[in-house]
């Protein structure tokens, strides 16, 4: 009789365990395989490269459950799929005209007959650029002077007075080659905020719309979209990748709306008392842009294309959105190089392009002013700045380049960079992990 309670209490102690680790692990086997998923989706079907070569790249991250993601591409159903080891399978669907879009608690077919979007015009072909006298500068840039710590530099273009000067790409990349923005996405998402601004269907100064927050007993009541556009949200969120359980990786991976999950957040702080680098915020933002236009998906989707993409050629631009229909506008962009640098020429010109007004006059200016709370008024309205410490130049994040510098910065090494003294734009894409 002692035999057998003792084996009953051992079985249930294993079960016990057993539903323990399940828990524990399940949630970090999804976020690890969607986002292995997704970026393969996306690697593939969105820039046209060779599985492989993403998998060796960029998902070979120093993380445990990287290493131990499977992965399988089906071209007829336009899915890539991961799972840790075969398990916890996540699957990321790709639509032409919207990029790819992860399974987060919806299946595919839901996400197939959300809408559909005739495809993206094809990038006009473009020819080579003659050689340039900062040919021997972009060639410098793709040195890798510490093999243990590759640069991995992928493009560089740089723009001159509203002219293409130079560009260079490393070997298996091109100049029609869609490339990741990382969080570049969130100054794309300004410039949507500007635009819906303009047209009087957004205020600045006025609580955000966010139902979540309409009671005005909720404490996030009084947040604005002035301070989601700059970080001085007050809402609390874990901007960490590494940690599986952290905020970014469990929205951007995990959840089936990135702006629901941001919402829902708590206030850590009182709004604008402080700053604080978040996703989550941009993705609130991003949930505001969608539901302007009155659950219309295709009106949303064909938004950013037919207001800010097409007027300035950026043809290739494809913003990826999440289960609930919303851009993950914090994350999810893929443009060629010379896109992202008309993008900036867009910020550099004021909002014009060939005299047609794109951003509302005053909104690079608004964008571009030092919040408050940043360190070293290093931050705008999702634009990064270098204006620093005015007597301090070591205090600018690029102490070399002028204190009017400002940049859309994204993960591993993504960089437009807008130099108004200089009249210069730069991009820079690649894989710099670290």
């Amino acid at each position: 009789m002692k035999k057998r309670v003792g084996l009953l209490a051992l079985a249930v102690s294993g079960v016990f365990v057993s539903l323990l680790v399940w828990f524990q692990v399940r949630p970090l086997a999804r976020a690890a395989s969607g986002y292995g998923a997704k970026i393969l989706c996306s690697g593939v079907f969105v820039s046209g490269r060779i599985p492989a070569e993403v998998v060796s790249q960029e998902l070979a991250l120093d993380h445990p459950a990287t290493r131990l993601l499977r992965y399988s591409i089906d071209r007829t159903a336009l899915t890539a799929q991961a799972s840790l080891l075969g398990l916890f399978p996540r699957t990321a669907l790709y639509r032409p005209a919207l990029g790819c879009t992860l399974d987060s608690d919806v299946s595919l077919a839901q996400l197939r007959s959300q809408a559909a979007l005739p495809p993206p015009p094809e990038p006009a072909a473009e020819p080579p650029l003659p050689p340039s006298p900062l040919d021997a500068v972009l060639e410098a840039a793709f040195r890798e002077p510490d093999p243990s710590s590759p640069l991995r530099t992928r493009a560089l273009v740089v723009m001159l007075r509203g002219r293409l000067l130079a560009e260079r790409y490393a070997p298996g990349f091109h100049r029609a080659m869609r490339l990741q923005g990382w969080s570049m996405t969130k100054s794309i998402t300004n410039a949507l905020t500007g635009i819906l601004v303009a047209q009087g269907r957004l205020r600045l100064d006025t609580p955000a719309p966010v139902p979540e927050w309409s009671s005005p007993s909720d404490p996030r009541h009084s947040i604005t979209l002035d301070q989601l556009l700059r970080m001085s949200s007050g809402l609390a969120f874990q901007e960490s990748y590494f940690d599986l359980t952290a905020d970014a990786p469990i929205m951007l991976f995990r959840s089936p709306s990135a702006g629901d999950y941001a919402a829902a957040r708590p206030l850590e702080v009182p709004p604008d008392s402080r700053w604080q680098y978040s996703s989550g915020t941009t993705n609130i933002l991003s949930r505001i842009l969608r539901d302007t236009f009155h659950g219309d998906l295709p009106a949303y989707w064909q938004f950013p294309r037919r207001e800010l993409f097409a007027p300035i050629g950026a043809r290739s631009a494809t913003l990826e959105p999440g289960p609930d229909g919303a851009f993950v506008g914090s994350s999810f962009m893929y443009a060629t190089a010379r896109d992202w640098a008309r993008l900036g020429q867009l910020y550099l010109n004021d909002g014009l392009w060939d005299g047609r007004r794109i951003l509302p006059a005053g909104w690079v200016r608004y964008s571009t002013t030092p919040t408050p709370k940043a360190p070293r008024g290093h931050y705008g309205a999702q634009i990064w700045l270098n204006a620093g410490e005015p007597s301090d130049r070591a205090s600018r994040d690029w102490p070399h380049l002028p204190p009017d510098t400002f940049a859309f910065n994204g993960f591993e090494g993504q960089h437009v960079i807008v130099i108004p003294s200089l009249q210069a734009v730069v991009v820079r894409l690649g894989l710099t992990q670290g």
